[in-house]
Formats: C-alpha cells, structure tokens, sequence
C-alpha cells in the first residue's frame, strides 16, 4: 500500500494569467497558498494482474488502461505505464469549489504511481507533467497555477512565462506576521459547486479584447504589490488588495459572479471583512475574506447563515505519506 496526499490552494492575487491565451504574450504572477485540506490517493496492487480497480465517486473495473473512463486516471496511467492496481481517491473538500482539487488530484495520482513503481520525482516534473496532461492530451481551458501549487507547496510566487516556462518563489515573512495573516483569513462555502471549464473558455475568449487585457494587466501588477507588501511583513493592505483584485476578476466575464456570489459578498463586507474573493475560476465555491481578529466575532455572528471551513497554511507540496 502506498499514499500520496496533495494539498489544495487559495489563489491571493493574479488568477487568470496563468492561462495561455494571456502569459504567451504577457508573461503572467499568480501569488498563492496550499493549505491542509488534501486530496488522497491509495494505490494497492489489485488481485488480478490483467486488470485494474479504480474508486473514486463512481467504481470501474478495467481490462486495460484504455478503457478507463476518468480522464485523469487513464492519462496518468498510461503515462506512467502501470496497470494491475486498485487504487482509491479521497478529499477533504468536494470537487468543484474552486480550491484546485482537479489538478491537486493529477499531481497526486502521477506522485503515487510514480513511487508504486520505486521511482522518486521532482516537483517540477509533477506540476508540468500534470499541466501536459490537463492541457495538451485533454484539452481542458485551464492555466498552470493549480498543478505548481499542489506540487511545491507554500506560500508562492508563481511567475509564468512567455515562452512557456514557469518559476516559482517562495514569499519569506516573518513567522509571526504569517501566523496572524492566517488568522485572519476565513473561508465561506456558497453551498454550490461549478464546472471551471465552461467559465475559463469564455475567459479565454474575451482575453482577446484589449480592455481585457487591461483588467489582467492591473491584476498581475497587484500580485506583485501583494508580493511586495507580504515580503516587508504588512497586512494592513492584504483586504484592500482582495477586494480590488476581486471587482477586477468579475468583470473578465459575466460566468465569474451571480447574484449569490455578490449577496454574500457584500453581505461579508457589510460585517466588518475589508475585502475579500470568489475562490477558482467564479461561479461557485469558496469565497475568502480578510477580517481582522477583533471584528470576527461580528462577522461570523452576522455571516451564521453560511457554512465556514477553518483552514492553516500548508507549507509542503504533494508527497508520499505512506509506503509499505
């Protein structure tokens, strides 16, 4: 039995320059964070050599990897070239809300098959082999920041490049001003999950335009801002940067928001948050807020009526937590 376990992330600032239509002519920063909720994946050899078992919502038993229905699992196992497993996926948070959970689940899967085979694997080759996966075999309208997070883990500044490549950096603060960062950060569920490649196709599109391409613009120079301001240890602007960075992401397309999304936003602010943002590619899920400790007594009280999901930093990407 062998256990790789993948963190999921909260994007801070710059999401949406991480897709191609952008970085290939811009160059693109994203800055974020992984946190302890996980995806799980357990790999066992199965009974029958000549076939697999693969449980995750649903069950298949497969002759061979072609057959395999997930996309992720067929690609990552024909990749890697294993057959005969029974493998298990499980996660701390369901899939859909905006947390990364697609890619983590890639980068995880390709980290556990990889050690089931004795094969030891570097971050770098997680996070791009998974964006090859995702992006050129199937196709998906995604970017790059899910797949880098998940496999390095951390506080991060990702810069994505023009010709293609990615570099990641860790963002050093001071361990004290990072713990009361953390705290004061919350997470609200909308109760409501999304498909991110409906919403990211039409983001693609509209990228086309030039006053789009201004709105992203602003959006990456603020990653940079955050970037700067983490680094000299001042949170005092971290709301005032979400909530700029988010009235800048709802206008890249009309899917991002809806009215729920903005009723409990402005009802979040309304309680005492000073800024705050939709999680993933808009539609549902997540929304993040900045709230001081001494007014999130207040908030909470006043935000009851929506689900919260307390969370820590996690400062380490997807790795193997059990190999027997």
């Amino acid at each position: 039995m062998i256990i790789s376990r993948t963190p999921l992330r909260i994007s801070f600032a710059g999401g949406g320059s991480d897709l191609p239509s952008y970085y290939l002519k811009h160059g693109g920063a994203v800055l974020s964070t992984t946190i302890d909720k996980y995806i799980y994946i357990a790999v066992h050899r199965y009974f029958s050599s000549n076939q697999s078992l693969l449980k995750y919502s649903k069950t298949e038993l497969v002759n061979n990897n072609d057959e395999i229905q997930h996309p992720l699992f067929r690609e990552c196992m024909k990749l890697v070239n294993v057959t005969g497993l029974d493998i298990s996926s499980m996660a701390d948070v369901p899939a859909g809300t905006g947390l990364g959970s697609s890619s983590a689940f890639a980068v995880s899967l390709l980290n556990v098959l990889h050690a089931y085979k004795h094969e030891a694997v570097s971050a770098e080759y997680l996070a791009s082999t998974a964006c090859d996966i995702e992006i050129n075999r199937l196709g998906d309208p995604i970017g790059k920041q899910d797949q880098y997070a998940a496999a390095y883990g951390g506080l991060n500044f990702i810069r994505f490049n023009y010709e293609g490549s990615v570099s990641v950096e860790k963002v050093v603060m001071d361990p004290a001003v990072k713990a009361q960062l953390e705290r004061n950060l919350i997470l609200l569920y909308t109760g409501t999950k999304h498909s991110a490649s409906a919403i990211l196709r039409e983001q693609g599109k509209e990228m086309q335009r030039l006053d789009k391409q201004q709105v992203m613009h602003k959006m990456v120079d603020m990653a940079y801002e955050l970037k700067n301001v983490l680094e000299h240890n001042q949170i005092d602007d971290f709301g005032r940067i979400l909530n700029e960075g988010w009235l800048l992401k709802r206008s890249l397309a009309n899917s991002i928001s809806n009215p729920l999304i903005d009723t409990l936003y402005n009802c979040g602010i309304d309680a005492g948050a000073l800024g705050g943002k939709l999680l993933g590619a808009g539609g549902a899920g997540f929304v993040l807020f900045y709230c001081p400790e001494e007014k999130q007594a207040a908030f909470r009280e006043k935000m009851s009526a929506y689900t919260e999901m307390p969370f820590k930093f996690e400062n380490y990407g997807s790795k193997i937590i059990y190999m027997n």
